[in-house]
């Protein structure tokens, strides 16, 4: 008798406490979902393509309604990529692909990184601001963070001082960050943004327009040492703005939503902030994911990957000279991530996702 040999699954997926109780109770419907986050992450994101065109492309599109789509860094791109058109599908192609195409010989500096990076926005969006800002069901959300002190420099020597002061007081506490950065979130003024009222750090609302559209993606994914900031995004309080990400790397955030926040993610963990990575005890807040259904690759998947992973920035080093190389370990993974998107709507269609989901753990 012939062996028959099963892949094993592409997705794993996890819930909070409120969202298992609600799966246990009926399947989940695009009805369910009204907020969606999008996490930094960098090229991590071209991994994820398939799955959102799943759920982006088809899955939601079955109920139309209004949703807030709530970004830091690439997650606020990929936002803007769907939301930019009335085909997300080929938008978040057209994404991987110009993200998976550029190139940055050695000793690029950062003012090259930076104008490639407004070049890069300038022709995703392709004259497609106001479709975005009128988008009929979509709510942009973009994060970002307002520096404070020694970060408000770009000159090395003060904005490196500045970073490591913010590290170590961020392994004290992290509410200690509040001293070095400010979050803001400019957001559709069609729809209050998504969160409960934020006491965690200081914190403004910016209302999204067409003048502060791009300035406001460039600096959710304005990294430290590798872009400039952005200095005062038009209608935003004045200063110097960085990427989203610093504080809010896996958009740990108190939701406020009538029924499931949809996930899709690059891992199986929730990390607070940028500088958390390094620490395995800082995860997200259990009652702040309770809402939450978070659906990402799988380990198994993972290893079956180019390199055993998703697409990453370190893979500009990693293969340094070798640009041709990069492209096609990262196309590899942006097709092979159909399985991701198949696979959640098999989950979705068959009713069989409250059976494989698992709780989502975090910090209580």
């Amino acid at each position: 008798m012939t062996a028959i040999h099963t892949r094993p699954p592409a997705l794993t997926v996890l819930a909070g406490r409120r969202a298992i109780q609600r799966l246990r109770q009926k399947d989940l419907d695009p009805g369910d979902v009204h907020v969606i986050p999008g996490a930094a992450g960098g090229p991590k994101a071209l991994g994820l393509t398939g799955l959102d065109q799943a759920i982006f492309g088809d899955w939601l599109l079955r109920v139309p309604q209004e949703r807030a789509l709530i970004g830091a860094s690439i997650g606020s791109w990929r936002f803007a990529a769907i939301a930019s058109s009335d085909d997300p599908r080929a938008q978040l192609a057209r994404l991987a692909e110009l993200y998976t195409s550029q190139r940055f010989p050695k000793g690029s500096s950062i003012a090259d990184i930076t104008r490639k990076s407004v070049e890069f926005l300038e022709t995703l969006l392709e004259g497609r601001e106001d479709y975005l800002l009128n988008h009929p069901h979509y709510r942009l959300n973009i994060v970002v963070v307002r520096s404070r002190g020694l970060l408000e420099h770009d000159t090395r020597g003060r904005l490196v001082l500045g970073l490591m002061s913010a590290i170590s007081a961020n392994m004290v506490s992290r509410r200690h960050l509040g001293r070095f950065m400010e979050r803001g979130i400019i957001h559709d003024h069609r729809l209050p943004t998504p969160v409960a009222k934020l006491v965690d750090f200081p914190s403004h609302q910016v209302e999204l327009t067409r003048d502060n559209l791009i300035p406001a993606l460039l600096a959710s994914a304005s990294i430290p040492m590798v872009m400039s900031g952005v200095s005062n995004i038009p209608g935003a309080p004045e200063g110097v703005y960085r990427d989203g990400g610093l504080l809010d790397y896996h958009l740990d955030l108190p939701y406020e939503q009538p029924g499931v926040v949809l996930y899709p993610h690059f891992t199986d963990k929730v990390i607070p902030g940028w500088f958390d990575k390094s620490l395995p005890w800082r995860r997200g807040d259990a009652t702040r994911l309770q809402d939450v259904l978070l659906v990402a690759p799988s380990k198994e998947y993972l290893a079956s990957l180019p390199d055993g992973k998703l697409p990453d920035r370190k893979d500009f080093e990693r293969y340094m000279g070798d640009d041709a190389g990069r492209e096609k370990a990262w196309r590899a993974a942006v097709a092979e991530s159909q399985r991701l998107g198949d696979e959640f709507l098999e989950l979705v269609e068959s009713g069989r996702l409250k059976d494989v989901v698992r709780p989502l753990s975090g910090k209580h």
